[in-house]
């Protein structure tokens, strides 16, 4: 299984270094509110190429639910090897761990959206002599799960799932809808759409997608905060996902990993021949297209959010690891170099692809290991 994971990511990372780009993000755990420790390491086994160094107690963390069942992962391996840290980070969504990181109450954050101007200013405070940088460690496509009995495959483009979210089409028989599904037997049955109550990365990223791509359906900002009106909100992506699975006409977006046991998700019509479903090969294709758009040892990155090659899934975020390029607490500086070093290497981002997440492309994860080995 080791040798199937690390082939397939080696396929992953070399497709998306041929055309060019970035990779995908990923998804939350069940638990939004609370971190996994140390604990979670126990029935892991251990891992020799884990260089813990001089790490140790515990290192807190916060932010994008997106990536929660990554870092879950990650924590379980390298506790495992590294048990003398304890590592809790609490998916409390982008915006949570980007204040919680700016005040100085954690190591590092995990966002969905980079660093704001405004906000690499507030981190300086805290990184005394630096400041936040942001650190693309995880991909994934935004799926949108829907709840609809009797249709098990659906396609929407941007203009009617704006017109969705923004409570303007209310009906799952409106035939702006029937008619990008005429073999579908859509019922009459209200639509009900979730969204994030927190302020969230992935709704920055969705939200990117429809100004993008329905400028003329989608007249909101954008932003982490949810600005359209009407609907139904919920805490987190496991809130909304759990929304969606037990209420009939309910649509939501979500990472693809919270769209399981069942859960159907929307394939995307965009300029390109077929619909595209949403997949972590698929994510790649137009995440490939991102431009590393940060200055100095910031990585951030730029999406396309309009793709039109054939399989590109244009609903995807990134997320990033936000910590101090310089000034980083003395007393948590040797663990948390050790545990993103380990989530930056090949071991680390080979985990992804079998969560449901899209590791970085060799080319991207190169500059981000060089970046962490000179964190100071």
């Amino acid at each position: 299984m080791k040798l199937q994971r690390k082939n397939r990511l080696r396929a992953l990372s070399l497709g998306a270094v041929a055309v060019t780009g970035a990779l995908t993000l990923t998804a939350c755990g069940s638990d939004d509110t609370g971190g996994n420790n140390a604990g979670g390491g126990s029935t892991a086994p251990a891992n020799s190429k884990i260089d813990c160094g001089d790490a140790t107690g515990q290192l807190l963390a916060d932010g994008s639910s997106a990536q929660k069942n990554a870092i879950d992962a990650w924590v379980k391996q390298y506790t495992a090897s590294c048990k003398s840290v304890q590592i809790n980070y609490k998916g409390s969504g982008s915006g949570a761990g980007i204040t919680a990181f700016t005040q100085g109450q954690v190591a590092f954050a995990g966002s969905d959206s980079a660093l704001k101007p405004e906000e690499v200013t507030a981190s300086k405070e805290v990184c005394k002599g630096g400041q936040g940088i942001d650190l693309p460690m995880v991909g994934g496509p935004i799926a949108v799960g829907y709840n609809v009995p009797g249709v098990d495959t659906l396609v929407l483009d941007a203009k009617t799932l704006a017109l969705i979210f923004d409570s303007k089409i209310t009906n799952w028989n409106d035939k702006a809808i029937a008619a990008l599904n005429p073999d579908a037997k859509l019922p009459d049955l209200k639509i009900q759409p979730y969204h994030r109550s927190d302020e969230s990365g992935t709704t920055d990223n969705f939200t990117k997608y429809l100004i993008a791509a329905a400028p003329d359906n989608w007249k909101y900002e954008g932003g982490k905060a949810w600005q359209a009106k009407g609907g139904q909100s919920a805490q987190g992506s496991s809130g909304v996902a759990q929304g969606v699975k037990e209420t009939k006409g309910a649509i939501s977006y979500m990472e693809l990993s919270y769209a399981k046991d069942g859960m159907s998700t929307v394939d995307i019509k965009t300029g390109a021949p077929e619909p595209v479903k949403a997949t972590v090969e698929n994510a790649t294709k137009a995440i490939s297209e991102a431009q590393v758009v940060g200055t100095g040892k910031d990585l951030a990155l730029k999406l396309n959010y309009t793709p039109t090659a054939e399989g590109a899934y244009p609903i995807t975020l990134v997320t990033y690891e936000i910590v101090c390029d310089k000034g980083n607490k003395a007393d948590t500086l040797p663990a948390t170099k050790s545990f993103l070093t380990y989530i930056a290497s090949e071991d680390g981002q080979g985990l992804l692809a079998d969560a449901g997440y899209a590791p970085m492309p060799e080319e991207i994860i190169t500059k981000v290991r060089s970046t962490i080995s000179g964190l100071s």
